[in-house]
């Protein structure tokens, strides 16, 4: 069996946005040389995400506007337990919460196999410092 595990490192410098990382995916998945298998993507910071969707700017805006009315930010420690640690980023951990954690993917004639309009995103919540998405490739 074949495998590959790399990491990419994003640093956004809004608060919350979302990064197009399908090709950074598709290059893995050409660098592992796996032509049938699993790509598992995700992102290992609690205050980030990694999801599927449409590349189109309009949902994207719809997002960032669901997610602030679902959980919007606030630094102070009344709404959120958690910023009473000294954080400031309660809201952060619950966009993640929604969006998920990651995404698993798979491979068909060496490509991910994605429907139609079907991208990978980086989603970020408590943006402005490094953080890395690992892509695992496991397969033949």
């Amino acid at each position: 069996m074949k495998h590959l595990r790399k990491t990419l490192t994003f640093q956004v410098p809004e608060r919350m946005d979302f990064v197009n990382i399908t090709s950074d995916v598709d290059d893995a998945v050409r660098e592992s040389g796996v032509s049938e298998g699993l790509c598992l993507v995700n992102a290992m910071h609690i205050t980030a995400s990694v999801f599927i969707n449409d590349d189109e700017p309009g949902l994207h805006e719809d997002y960032k506007k669901w997610l602030e009315w679902l959980a919007p930010f606030d630094a102070s420690p009344e709404r959120y337990h958690h910023n009473r640690t000294g954080e400031d980023n309660g809201d952060a951990h619950h966009k993640r919460q929604v969006m998920g954690r990651e995404v698993v993917v798979a491979i068909t004639e060496g490509k991910l196999d994605f429907g139609p309009w079907e991208q990978i995103f980086y989603g970020e919540f408590d943006g402005r410092r490094p953080k890395r998405v690992l892509v695992k490739i496991i397969g033949e």
